[in-house]
């Protein structure tokens, strides 16, 4: 019995061991001053329905940072994933009733940089140079 509770450990403990790391995500655009304060107020309080929606499509630690440069307004996004096929969840997600509502109100507020505008994006995705783990 005692062979059986160590193997069923070292099975657990190498399940553990091999659980492949987030893929991280990063992103930034601009925001319209005029719709500022509305995003903030939507991102204040967020829809759980979309919460939801962010968390079975395998998304966590996701949070949207705000900076103005040169009087201007933009905003990163950061997020890490989880799941074994992001452009299937992107997918899913896009296909979600609550969650094309929720960027009929997001979207207006944001202002995409020319590099995403050109492919008809909000979101420019940013390139990691650095991560400590």
């Amino acid at each position: 019995m005692k062979h059986i509770a160590l193997l069923l450990l070292i099975g657990l403990l190498a399940g553990c061991a091999t659980q492949k790391a987030p893929q991280r995500y990063a992103w930034i655009t601009g925001l319209k001053p005029e719709k500022a304060e509305y995003y903030r107020q939507l991102h204040a309080n967020p829809w759980p329905s979309v919460n939801r929606m962010l968390k079975e499509c395998h998304i966590q630690n996701f949070s949207i940072h705000e900076r103005e440069i040169d009087g201007k307004l933009y905003l990163f996004a950061y997020l890490e994933y989880t799941g074994k096929d992001f452009d299937a969840d992107m997918k899913r997600m896009a296909a979600d009733p609550e969650t094309v509502r929720w960027w009929k109100e997001t979207d207006p507020c944001q202002s995409p940089l020319p590099d995403a505008a050109a492919k008809g994006k909000i979101w420019a995705d940013l390139k990691e140079v650095y991560h400590l783990h």
